[in-house]
């Protein structure tokens, strides 16, 4: 009896260790209730299994197996579950399928777990076919499912684009005399909301309100982002206010994608009071969330605010990257400002950003569409780096200005470099020669693209 719960003791030490990323100390562990004289379980290995394939590798934890053995036990279905488990993390099929057969040649008796398993690594790699099979298997055999049966294959059926199939079987739930939980509905109504079928994600969402459920804060805001991504702000903006009547709060991004669609709505004054009160909120927002509201300002043209949260985030500590500059600098070339966008571009290699052909290309693309060619020229031969997005760009504005064979010369030297172009770019070119009456020169860059594609084509081999 003492013996027993030492056993049991060291396994919750163990289990403390392992949860806590200390592998190194779970095993000390071990090797001092050995000392004691007191036998690690097979529960105990199969706490350091699961474990190490968490946190260090799939060879590491089934290296347990010898020592499971060595100390004269057996493992059992748990241990090859952790294994099938780490397997399916690293999307390693292969070895999955050798761990299941090995379990089964040991005499193993795979339970539910192990099927729901397989049947998620399936899905995960693409395979909704085999997964399909599996969840057949499974409910033609003695097993019981789950409910992590069916969410695993509303899940994967949603997420391999099987949306149809995923609602077929929503609605025969219950024939497998399993009731639908909040989870499940949140699955199905994530999957309508990122196939954008939005009128079905809402009747999803009434559906859940009658069948006694209550939606909950992520099944909201799922449809909210949907709203806002179909452009039904007006929608997306109600379900907002069912949210904040119910008491749900919203965290940084949720705030970030109502101030986005209040934006581009235009309304401005509504945008500004939700950012105080996210403000207020203590809510700090990270960098993903500034460039994305900056990015919304500068898409509906205002420059200014975009600023503004510039300034606020370089004041905020946070290090703003190429991305934060490179939103402002496109967003003053569409608005025009083409002086701006090259002021901001020398603060940013004031700034330590000595290099950024985003921000470059825009800045040669609003030359260009603005009709200052002769400067995107000479802006162009400053860069030190080009890329294809480059070449587009000038051989479209010389085109815009009917200066063909320019615009000749520079796309064969954008295909001689190894680059590709857009075919509408060399159209652009070739039926410019020919309206001017140039066509031999048009044969003649013809002849020459061919040239250039055959030795990229001898290059690449």
């Amino acid at each position: 009896m003492i013996n027993r719960l030492s056993t049991r003791l060291m396994n919750i030490c163990v289990a403390s260790c392992c949860k806590a990323r200390n592998l190194v100390k779970a095993e000390a562990v071990i090797v001092d209730g050995i000392r004691l004289g007191i036998l690690p379980s097979v529960t105990t290995y199969n706490t350091l299994v699961d474990a190490y394939c968490r946190f260090v590798g799939l060879d590491v934890a089934y290296s347990i197996i010898g020592r499971i053995k060595e100390a004269g036990m057996r493992p059992d279905v748990v241990t090859y579950n952790s294994l099938i488990a780490g397997a399916t993390r690293r999307q390693l099929l292969s070895q999955v399928v050798e761990l299941f057969n090995e379990m089964i040649d040991a005499g193993i008796t795979p339970d539910l777990w192990s099927y729901n398993t397989l049947m998620h690594c399936f899905f995960s790699l693409g395979k909704p076919d085999e997964a399909n099979r599996i969840f057949q298997d499974i409910i033609l055999s003695s097993f019981s499912p789950c409910s992590t049966t069916f969410n695993i294959m509303l899940h994967g059926l949603c997420k391999n684009g099987y949306i149809n199939n995923a609602l077929m079987l929503f609605r025969n739930l219950e024939r497998h005399g399993f009731i639908p939980e909040i989870v499940t509905y949140n699955i199905l109504i994530n999957g309508l909301c990122k196939h954008r079928r939005l009128g079905a994600a809402r009747e999803m969402l009434q559906e859940l309100g009658k069948s006694g459920l209550e939606p909950n804060g992520i099944t909201y805001t799922t449809v909210m982002k949907c709203c806002f991504r179909s452009r039904r702000y007006e929608q997306g903006l109600e379900i907002m206010s069912v949210m904040r009547s119910k008491g749900y709060t919203f965290d940084g991004f949720s705030y970030c994608t109502v101030i986005a669609a209040l934006v581009k709505t235009g309304k401005m004054d509504e945008a500004n009071y939700y950012m105080e009160e996210m403000m207020i909120s203590g809510i700090e927002l990270d960098l993903v969330s500034y460039n994305t509201l900056m990015n919304s300002y500068c898409k509906e043209g205002k420059v200014e605010a975009a600023n503004q949260l510039l300034d606020e985030l370089e004041k905020g500590g946070l290090e703003c990257d190429q991305y934060s500059h490179t939103i402002i600098i496109n967003g003053l070339c569409k608005a025009g400002n083409i002086e701006g966008a090259l002021r901001h571009l020398q603060y940013m290699n004031v700034m330590g950003f000595k290099f950024n052909l985003v921000a470059q290309n825009c800045l040669i693309d609003a030359m260009c569409k603005s009709g200052q060619i002769d400067r995107a020229m000479r802006f162009f031969e400053s860069m030190e780096i080009k890329d294809s997005i480059t070449y587009t760009s000038l051989v479209f504005g010389l085109c815009r200005e009917r200066r063909y064979k320019c615009a000749s010369k520079l796309l064969l030297s954008c295909l001689r470099s190894g680059m590709t172009i857009l075919k509408s770019a060399k159209r652009a070119v070739l039926d410019g020669l020919r309206s001017s009456g140039l066509t031999n020169e048009a044969k003649k860059l013809q002849s020459k693209i061919r040239v250039a594609r055959t030795y990229r084509s001898d290059l690449d081999l």
